[in-house]
């Protein structure tokens, strides 16, 4: 098993046409994802060809889906677009949206999220501004690199797509059910609480590690669900130790006020819910290990 994706995905690609939508299309195919088109309402027709894997281009999501019976679309967008290319997705009610995009305007994502939930939530968003996921061995949606893990028991939720490609390696070994990176933006989709339900609810996931970072609450409130509703192991690590106050590190959502999402509070509230934190990806690695062999 896994979350949200699986080997029976059916992929489109909005913006596949695009230089970062061909390469990624690319390599999303070399790891096995089942992709069945591209979205380019200029380019309907036409075909794209991936190392011998012609791949249509379809005018709209709509289409694309009745034509393909596709459930997930990637998107790749530029920002200036990417509202509008979610809303379409929304509005064909595809299963997955993935938005890729960095850069989208604040204002721009939290309308689609409200859009989303005023049509009952059918189109689970992951992102923007993230990796995308992957399910090792079955299939890749996004930027993750296929060949940094294996298929196994392990569950990732991370808001960094750097973090999430060294915590996969860092466990080859032992490898992972899905890996799920968030985004880092002050507004996103799928959060920390919806992939920690969605693993414990999945009988091939054995232990949870959660990647986090400084600025917001979402750590916190995450703590408060493991501590109701988790009974699995969780590990975790957050980002930003030594980040100065008041200064925006990385992502456009990790910026400390005072104490408010600071990585000690962040520690500390996990910790108060059983959950093991390291102080560096290596040592998160080492507790996960710990607590698996347990």
């Amino acid at each position: 098993m896994a979350i949200f994706l699986t080997k029976e995905s059916k992929v489109i690609v909005q913006g596949m046409t695009g230089s970062e939508g061909q390469k990624h299309t690319k390599r999303m195919l070399a790891s096995g994802t089942t992709i069945v088109g591209g979205v380019n309402p200029r380019k309907a027709g036409t075909t794209v060809d991936f190392d011998g894997t012609e791949v249509p281009v379809f005018g709209g999501v709509k289409e694309a889906m009745e034509k393909t019976g596709a459930d997930v679309t990637v998107i790749f967008v530029p920002p200036k677009f990417a509202k509008d290319a979610v809303v379409e997705a929304i509005d064909a009610g595809i299963g997955l949206a993935v938005v890729i995009t960095e850069g989208i305007a604040v204002h721009d994502t939290a309308y689609f999220w409200d859009y989303a939930c005023q049509k009952g939530n059918k189109t689970r968003i992951v992102g923007p501004n993230c990796p995308g996921l992957i399910t090792p061995g079955q299939s890749n949606a996004g930027i993750i690199p296929s060949d940094i893990t294996k298929p196994g028991r392990i569950g990732l939720v991370s808001k960094s797509g750097t973090l999430t490609y060294q915590m996969m390696y860092e466990l080859r070994d032992i490898g992972f059910s899905t890996c799920v990176g968030i985004g880092g933006d002050p507004v996103i989709g799928t959060t920390h609480i919806d992939a920690l339900k969605a693993f414990e609810a999945d009988p091939d996931t054995d232990l949870i590690v959660m990647i986090g970072e400084i600025g917001g609450d979402a750590e916190e409130r995450a703590a408060d669900f493991i501590k109701e509703n988790v009974t699995k192991p969780v590990v975790g690590y957050v980002a930003g130790f030594t980040a100065p106050e008041g200064k925006t590190m990385g992502h456009a959502g990790a910026i400390v006020s005072g104490s408010s999402g600071t990585a000690q509070a962040k520690k500390e509230a996990l910790e108060a819910a059983g959950v093991k934190v390291g102080k560096t990806p290596s040592e998160t690695a080492r507790l996960a290990r710990e607590r698996l062999s347990a």
